[in-house]
Formats: structure tokens, sequence, C-alpha cells
């Protein structure tokens, strides 16, 4: 398909005869913008393994006798994914192997082990795999309430890699190990962004399955994980998984993808990663001198300190007054104008940012990274407007708020306060009430308010005018799409009910 350069040029073509305009990453290996750029030899395994037929049975075997060889683990195991991977080791330690239980995933009544025990800083939206299989979370916070909460119920630990669980840290990996394994209780790490380490970190403190993304820093299948660990518990894994029916067999994962995983791992292990660093690190100096080009803005290298997502970081600043943008400005201009950029943007009160990671860049793109950065900080700009447009409205008060979501409605409701242009309250939506906070210009208002549950937020931008006692426009829900919105005041009857204080202790209750 010829050289680098042109391969990329036609993989932006394919996007854009659908009428996307592709992104260059500079933000690093996020699922939402495709995860990592697949190496050559993934490409090519994949394609080597499209043209015959396999069973799925006898592959899973040599695949994993293989990753065993590689690795230096006991086993391997290829699952549609990193998430699938936490999802099918969940379910092997609820099940045992017995395919008499795994068919009867969610359905835990008669099981015996269908807790799992996680530190509380490793609950995380990427837990849901965790509880997919039906199991009762249980979170502890020290040692002494891991040893407390283990019980003839507890079916595994779970926990994410780095942070808490390094090494010195009150309940990291050794520490549950010591714990957990001789009470006969699994780990499982999520070490999903991590590099590779062989032998593998996790399973030398005492893991006894961790998983990794294949789209991360593995460059391999987006659609594909890897998990190394137990072969007997990697075995059970197996069986909970596709092809195999039962709550796995959702996780589909295709011979080429398998194949493609298997290829990108034994590439790890050859790949020249010193090398890859200094390309990194030239492309970042690249963007850099030019970027100081334009006075005032500053740059420095942030170095990574663990594994995930382990690449250097250029941090480029500036004053946001002199410059008259900020660091989140200049992340949507290069999210929604061409050449499009995924970068970070950061504001503090006198400072912004903007961060670039080099790790999922190809060559040829710092040049257009460094024109589309000192294209936009060199801009010259009108002073901002000072103050703000009065309020065209006091939105104090109750309103009753209809929700539209893409297949059905909700109720919520605003208890709203507003001093001039500023606004404070509670936002009621369907499973829990939230402070919002926002602004009104002239007929426009803008407010936020986030659902937060445990390891899970969920963001209500809501965006709309004000006209008379309605408020209407959209909601962005941030990775959750979009959502309409119309609000109508409600009167708040005042109540007129004596209250009474006992004068003792209550004769009755």
């Amino acid at each position: 398909m010829g050289d680098s350069a042109s391969v990329s040029a036609d993989h932006a073509n394919i996007y854009r005869s659908l009428g996307v305009e592709p992104i260059i990453n500079c933000r690093g290996t996020f699922t939402i913008i495709g995860g990592s750029v697949e190496r050559p030899e993934v490409l090519a395994a994949m394609e080597a393994a499209s043209g015959s037929f396999v069973q799925y049975d006898e592959l899973a075997e040599a695949v994993g006798r293989r990753l065993a060889a590689v690795t230096g683990a006991e086993w391997g195991l290829i699952t549609a994914g990193c998430a699938a991977g936490l999802k099918h080791v969940t379910a092997a330690c609820v099940t045992g192997g017995n395919p008499e239980k795994l068919v009867r995933i969610p359905d835990l009544r008669g099981f015996d082990r269908t807790q799992v025990i996680a530190p509380a800083y490793s609950r995380n939206t990427y837990d849901h795999a965790v509880r997919n299989v039906g199991v009762e979370m249980i979170t502890v916070n020290t040692a002494a309430e891991l040893e407390q909460a283990i019980n003839p119920r507890t079916a595994m630990v779970y926990l994410c890699a780095g942070g808490g669980s390094a090494p010195g840290q009150p309940l990291s990996l050794e520490v549950i190990a010591a714990i957990a394994r001789p009470r006969g209780i699994p780990i499982l790490v999520d070490a999903a962004a991590e590099d590779l380490t062989i032998p593998c970190v996790h399973l030398t403190q005492g893991a006894d399955a961790v998983a990794y993304s294949g789209g991360k820093a593995l460059c391999g299948p987006q659609c594909a994980g890897l998990v190394l660990g137990s072969k007997a518990l990697l075995m059970s894994a197996w069986q909970a998984s596709s092809p195999h029916h039962g709550p796995g067999r959702d996780d589909k994962i295709g011979k080429e993808e398998i194949v493609g995983m298997l290829a990108a791992v034994e590439a790890w292990v050859t790949r020249n990663h010193a090398a890859e660093w200094e390309t990194w690190c030239a492309w970042l100096d690249t963007i850099a001198q030019r970027a100081t080009q334009v006075e005032g803005v500053t740059t420095r290298v942030q170095q990574p300190t663990g594994l995930s997502n382990r690449a250097p970081m250029l941090v480029i600043s500036w004053d946001p007054q002199a410059l008259r943008i900020t660091g989140e400005e200049v992340a949507e201009d290069f999210a929604r104008r061409p050449p499009r950029l995924a970068v970070g943007g950061y504001d503090s009160a006198d400072r912004a940012s903007i961060t670039i990671a080099p790790n999922q860049m190809q060559p040829g793109q710092a040049d257009v990274v460094a024109a589309r950065v000192h294209a936009i900080l060199a801009l010259q700009r009108p002073p901002r407007p000072t103050g703000m447009e009065p309020p065209a409205a006091d939105l104090a008060g109750l309103w009753q708020v209809t929700v539209r979501y893409f297949s059905s409605t909700s109720q919520h409701q605003f208890d709203l306060q507003q001093e001039g242009n500023w606004i404070v309250g509670v936002h009621r939506s369907d499973f829990s009430s939230q402070e919002i906070r926002g602004q009104i210009e002239g007929d426009q208002v803008r407010l936020r308010s986030d659902a937060r549950q445990t390891a899970d937020n969920v963001p209500f931008m809501f965006s709309g005018r004000v006209d008379g006692g309605i408020m209407e426009g959209t909601i962005h829900l941030g990775e959750y799409l979009t959502a309409g919105f119309t609000a109508c005041r409600q009167a708040a009857p005042m109540s007129r009910v004596r209250v009474t204080v006992p004068g003792g202790p209550p004769l009755a209750t």
C-alpha cells in the first residue's frame, strides 16, 4: 500500500468518504477516538488468519501456550477487549468452571461465591465489566477491612494497577495478596493501559490474573484484550467466553483478532522501545520549538511516573489574558476545525495550557501539529468583552423539567437561586439530587450538574433560552451524547401548617 504517509492518507480518505473528518491523535490511547494504531505485524497476521477456518478451542489452547512462552506467565488468554477479560475472569471465579452455573449468570441464586471485594481506589467506570456478572461489590479502605470482608461468599478481589496498588501503599497488591491468597481468594488486576512487563510485575507481586487492553500500549487490535495468569483460572475464563454459549457469548472475538493480538505481544518483545521514545521526544521538540516562537509561551516535557499511558507529555502554557484564549478554548478549536487534533486543555486562575502526547502520532504529523499550535497562539485577538449581558429573567424558584432522551422521557426538577448572572441550586434527576450551577446572559441559560454514584458520573450540561416561564434547549451528556429539555416554572404555594414542639420525650413512638 506504500509508505506510512500514503497509508495514513488512504485511511483518512475512507473516513472522509463517510463525511467524517479524521483526527490527529495527540491525546493517547482513548477508545472513543480509536485507541491505538495497529502495528504492521498485527495487520499482516490478521490478514493471514482471515483466509482459513480453525476450531476455536484448539486455537485458544495453542495461543495460550504460545503466550506463556513469550511472557513467562503460566498461561494466556485473548479476549474481546480488556473489559471482556475482566468479565470472563469474574465469571470464572463465580462458577469455578462449572457450566451449569455459567449458564445461569447473572442470576446467582444458589451460588456459593457471589461477592467481589475491591479497594475504594479501584472502584471505577470499568468495573461494570465485573458487575455485569451479577456479583455484589464490597468496597474496602484498609487491610483490616479487607480481612473482615473476606467470607465464604467471596469470589475474588478486583483492583486497578497503579496508584494505591503500588508497593509501599497501605492496601497495595502485595498487602492484598498476603491476606487473600492464603484464604484461596483469587486476585484480578486491571492493567488496561499499562506497558506489558516481562515477567509480569503484578503476577510476581501476587495476582492470579492480569488484564491488558490490546488497543493501548501493545498496539494490537482495538477489539482485543490480553489476560495472563493461572492456567486453571484462565481456562475457566475461556469457557465463559465466546464461542461458548452463556453470558460471554456477547463478547465475541474473531480468529483474526486472536492471531493479531498474539502478533502484537510477540512484537512487543522485539520492538525497539528506546528508539520509539527518541522519536516521540523529537516530535515534541519540533512542536515545542514552533510554539515558543510566540511571545509568552513556555513548554516543558512531563515524564511518566508509572506503567500506565507511559509516554512523554509536552505541556504548552501561556497567560490567557495576554493571548486572549484559554486552554479549553484551544482544545475545543482543535477538536472541531480541520486539521483536527485531539489534545488536553486545562486552565487555572492565571495560566492556560494544552498537553500533547506523541505515542499515537504518526510520521509527518508533528509538523502539522506544530503549525496548528503556532497559528492559534500567534493569532491577534481583540480584547475580551468585559462584564456579562444583564439577565433577561429571574430564574429563582422551582422548575418542572421534561428531559427527552432518544427513546424515552424523564421528569426532573430544578430548585434554583439567582444572584445577578449567576445561578446555583439543586437538580433532582431520576435517581439522585445534586448541585447545579451556571449562568444566564440575556435570555441564554447554561447550567451544569453531575449525577454521581460509586464508579460512575453522568454530566448534565443544559444549554437553552428562557422565555417567560419556559426554558428550553439541549443537554450535552458527555460520552452519553445529547438530549432535549423543556422546563416550566412551578408555582410553590406557601404551606401553612403549624409546628408543635413537645416539651419532653415522647410517650409513644
